[in-house]
């Protein structure tokens, strides 16, 4: 007869196999399968892919997150009443420009008719034709005159501009005054007539940004205030 009892327990290593849980590895949670052949390595901090579609830059930024470069510069004499260069007074104004010459030009004809009277008949055409080519002529040498000396005819002076050099606002020398006379004179006296002026003004109006005539770019000069 058999002596083993039932009810009693299996001394400790009999040699059955033991079913029991292993303690967990180290890493690796508590009740989490773990894994024969290894966690892959966790990704590497700072990647693009780690959280895709979450960018914090700013679009249109230039690289390296810096400052937007600033705007260009004005350029001189750009806007109304900006001087063309750094220290020389504002553009004069359309108004007071073509007062002045407008006043100049009944001067010198006046001093024309005046020379002509002695010669010739004003009743008839030669007389006026006569005074309106001697004005030109005196018109020409009273602009190199005047403008060579202090920039401003009696006109300018009246209506408070003058002529200066574009590069660095001086009076103009004498070359710079009899070109800027010749070119607002001599086209007129041999192709334009009358027509030429209009011309030359409608040029100034539409230049950029030194407000400069035809006569103006000839002789590399600016009309400025002298208030």
């Amino acid at each position: 007869m058999s002596t083993n009892d039932p009810s009693g327990q299996e001394p400790e290593g009999g040699g059955k196999p033991s079913f029991d849980k292993q303690p967990p590895q180290e890493g690796t949670p508590s009740g989490a399968p773990s894994d024969p052949y290894g966690a892959p390595p966790p990704p590497q901090a700072g990647s693009p892919y780690d959280t895709p579609g979450d960018y914090t830059g700013t679009y249109g930024a230039p690289p390296g997150g810096g400052a937007p470069p600033p705007p260009p510069p004005r350029q001189p004499g750009a806007e109304p009443g900006a001087g063309p260069v750094p220290g020389m007074p504002p553009l004069g104004t359309w108004p007071n420009r073509i007062v002045a010459t407008f006043v100049d030009f009944l001067l010198v004809e006046a001093v024309a008719v005046l020379l002509v009277v002695p010669f010739a008949s004003f009743g008839k055409q030669d007389g006026w034709v006569g005074a309106t080519w001697l004005g030109y002529l005196l018109f020409l040498v009273y602009e190199g005159l005047m403008l060579s000396r202090d920039g401003q005819t009696l006109g300018k002076k009246l209506m408070k501009v003058r002529v200066a050099m574009l590069a660095d606002g001086s009076v103009p020398n004498a070359a710079a005054a009899w070109t800027r006379a010749a070119t607002f004179v001599v086209p007129a006296l041999i192709c334009c007539g009358g027509l030429w002026w209009p011309i030359d003004l409608l040029f100034g109006v539409f230049d950029k940004p030194y407000r400069q005539c035809i006569h103006d770019k000839a002789a590399k000069t600016v009309v400025v205030s002298a208030v």
